[in-house]
């Protein structure tokens, strides 16, 4: 596992796909992840995979953070993971939060994302795994 140095900030943007209009959450994460000393970029609400990664590239962030409540999740997850390839931002860490049904877990790491976090995890949870497993950029995630 590799750990950033502490005196680097991490840039995360949170973002709400889909036409999913419950942002709550999304905003307890992002002011977590501030608090925790990251900084983050908030998308606001139904936000398209092709405006996550666009914001993602401008921004030059290192974490991605999709909050899915809508069940859009197997759609759209791949959609971005596609678009963070075709972008070659393979070194951007991805994490989803949200209503993830333990079925579909597998097959959401086996397309790339780093970490799933369901309702009822710890922001103390969230945040260290966010720190244990980004990356500085150029160093693909594996």
């Amino acid at each position: 596992m590799f750990s950033m140095p502490a005196d680097l900030k991490i840039r995360v943007l949170v973002a709400k796909p889909g036409l999913d209009g419950h942002d709550r959450g999304a905003k307890v994460i992002a002011r977590a992840l501030r608090d925790a000393g990251m900084e983050v970029i908030y998308t606001g609400l139904r936000q398209t995979p092709e405006m996550i990664v666009s914001a993602s590239l401008q921004e030059d962030v290192q974490v991605i953070g999709l909050s899915i409540l809508s069940g859009a999740h197997n759609a759209i997850v791949p959609r971005v993971m596609d678009l963070l390839k075709q972008n070659k931002m393979d070194d951007v860490l991805v994490v989803v939060g949200g209503i993830i049904p333990d079925q579909d877990i597998e097959g959401l790491k086996k397309i790339g994302v780093a970490g799933i976090f369901q309702p009822g995890t710890p922001m103390d949870d969230i945040v260290k795994f966010i720190r244990d497993h980004v990356k500085p950029h150029g160093v693909p995630v594996v």
